[in-house]
């Protein structure tokens, strides 16, 4: 029995390095997968008990096993998914992650994406407090308290800002200009053409492989990065506007998403949702930083 089990685990492993290779991700990381699996193919008892009597600490004494590794596990022992596989297959949903969380069910995550426009879990956390999951029957405070702590657990959320600028960002958080140097990238490889692309199994009835995937890093952080492919952007024509970014800095992995600013100060800019205010600091120090270096090429040339 544990032999079955911990080889299924390691097969999703496996899959998981054989498609990042195929998409050109850092090779290391896909030693990483491949060596995991291995791991467990060698553990001598199920993965589950391990988890169950010596919880994520358990796990990470595996060898090759660190956070990011041991959270995969962690999910699919959970829950029998590991959303990076249903992404990187091209299976990604948002109403089956939103879904996956406890106390929401099919029929309330099709109201929760649909009716409020949420996709990730993150917009999920950010609707839980700011009010909108209320405004929701058949959430009540019982349940929204629930949602929240199962989100904190699955984000591995850690709020402190102490000592922290805007333009850092939150605690854990990579800055603005990080997120928007990944988009740069990501764009940029599109237009060239030398991104591994592939079909979506949603939302794409003729089956093209269209959506071209991007791995690269940032110091620690691994970054995927998609155009959206989610029900709102077809309907709104922004499926190549959009761009979603997963990235996992050993903290657990989360996302955003990048769009194209429609109103002022920053028309036709790039902004990251949620973060909007840190993207107004952004441009503006990069404004003052550009009218600088124009007053010093002024000064030199004895223009001023």
């Amino acid at each position: 029995m544990a032999e079955i089990l911990n080889i299924g685990i390691a097969q999703r492993l496996r899959e998981v390095a054989r498609l990042l290779e195929e998409q050109g991700a850092n090779p290391f990381r896909v030693h990483a997968y491949r060596h995991a699996a291995e791991t467990l193919d060698r553990l001598d008892r199920p993965v589950t008990e391990l988890l169950e009597a010596e919880g994520m600490e358990g796990l990470r004494k595996l060898p090759g096993i660190g956070e990011s590794l041991a959270r995969s596990i962690r999910d699919l022992v959970k829950t029998g998914r590991l959303p990076m596989l249903d992404r990187l297959r091209g299976e990604a949903d948002p109403v089956a992650l939103l879904a996956s969380v406890p106390g929401i069910g099919d029929a309330l995550a099709r109201r929760l994406h649909h009716d409020l426009g949420i996709d990730t879990l993150e917009e999920l956390e950010t609707a839980a407090y700011d009010g909108r999951l209320t405004e929701i029957a058949g959430i009540g405070q019982k349940k929204l308290a629930g949602i929240i702590d199962s989100l904190a657990s699955r984000l591995g959320r850690v709020r402190e800002r102490i000592g922290r600028s805007e333009a850092e960002g939150p605690a854990g958080e990579p800055s603005i200009g990080e997120i928007l140097d990944v988009d740069r990238e990501y764009r940029e490889k599109t237009a060239a053409g030398t991104l591994h692309r592939i079909a979506p199994r949603r939302l794409n009835p003729s089956g093209e492989a269209w959506l071209p995937v991007l791995h690269t890093q940032r110091d620690t952080r691994h970054y995927t990065a998609m155009f959206s492919n989610t029900a709102r952007a077809h309907e709104f024509g922004k499926t190549r506007d959009w761009v979603i970014l997963y990235y996992d800095g050993g903290r657990g992995e989360r996302q955003c998403t990048v769009i194209t600013a429609q109103r002022d100060p920053f028309r036709g800019k790039r902004i990251v949702r949620g973060r909007e205010a840190e993207c107004v600091t952004y441009y503006r120090a990069q404004e003052t930083q550009v009218n600088r270096t124009v007053a010093q090429g002024l000064r030199k040339t004895g223009n001023v």
